[in-house]
């Protein structure tokens, strides 16, 4: 997989992003058709043709980044890495589209990477720490926009960290959030990622919207297969159906309690959790 068109310099971005907008996107059963020659005939091309057609979207994976003071190129060529490793794991017979299965990856790597890079001040030692990092700038933005000014104690309730963490992290990250946009022409407001955008655009964000809510209904599926039947049949019955039912209608099928029912329903969602939290394929939280 050495032959892909990787970005080296600054100087040559804007042919990188001219180069990947060149692939055409897959459909699905050519994704398992080149996957499938892959895994099964050790076809470097198969691979090469899969990694090629989703380039596009590690940049803008990585556009997503910029606020770590890191160069944009650094982190689409750890992105890429992480594409490159989504090929190797994936596995087409779980029903899922690739970018779908790639997005995981990807992040797990420029998280990495990004962590990596901040190691001088020792932040993200932790994986309370590692979500404040990657969640503060987000959660103050958002707090900002609804009360008009920063709230250090609704941030770290937000959270669920202590407020001097909250001020801790933003003193550490201060002077770093650096905008990597790089424009086209100067004077004007049109970017490199920009140039990404084609008349495709929408479909393509729409997909991943559409397999990322289908890799996360497949986890809680396969969270619910660790409940006992009662236990999978309250939160069925309570929670996934679009007509919940009472807690007395299941009181009265299983011959217990209303409060019984409310227990039992409570457990059965901490173990949901817990299980969705040990098995993400993502090493860090988004």
């Amino acid at each position: 997989m050495n032959n892909l068109p990787l970005p080296v310099s600054s100087d040559n971005l804007s042919l990188y992003i001219a180069q990947i907008r060149a692939f055409e996107l897959l459909t699905k059963e050519e994704e398992f058709r080149l996957t499938q020659d892959y895994h099964r005939n050790q076809n470097i091309e198969a691979a090469q043709q899969l990694i090629c057609a989703n380039l596009r979207f590690v940049v803008k994976i990585a556009h997503e980044y910029r606020g770590y003071g890191l160069k944009l190129l650094d982190i689409i060529q750890e992105g890429n890495i992480g594409l490159m490793k989504a090929v190797k794991k994936f596995d087409p017979d779980r029903g899922l589209r690739f970018i779908t299965y790639a997005v995981w990856w990807i992040r797990a790597y420029i998280h990495n990477f990004i962590i990596r890079n901040w190691s001088l001040v020792k932040i993200g030692t932790t994986q309370a720490q590692k979500k404040l990092f990657f969640k503060l700038n987000q959660v103050r933005s958002a707090i900002q926009r609804m009360t008009g000014s920063e709230d250090t104690k609704a941030i770290a309730r937000e959270l669920n960290v202590r407020d001097d963490e909250v001020e801790d992290m933003a003193r550490r990250m201060a002077g770093r959030d650096t905008s990597l946009d790089m424009r086209l022409v100067e004077g004007e407001d049109f970017t490199l990622l920009d140039s990404l955008a084609d008349e495709r655009e929408s479909q393509e964000e729409l997909l991943i919207k559409q397999q990322e809510k289908q890799i996360t209904t497949s986890h809680i599926h396969g969270a619910l297969q660790e409940l006992n039947d009662r236990e999978r049949r309250i939160v069925e019955e309570r929670i996934l159906q679009e007509e919940p039912r009472t807690l007395q209608a299941l009181a009265d099928d299983f011959g217990i309690s209303r409060e019984r029912v409310r227990q039992l329903e409570k457990n059965a969602l901490e173990k949901i959790r817990k299980t969705l939290t040990a098995n993400a394929p993502c090493l860090l939280t988004h």
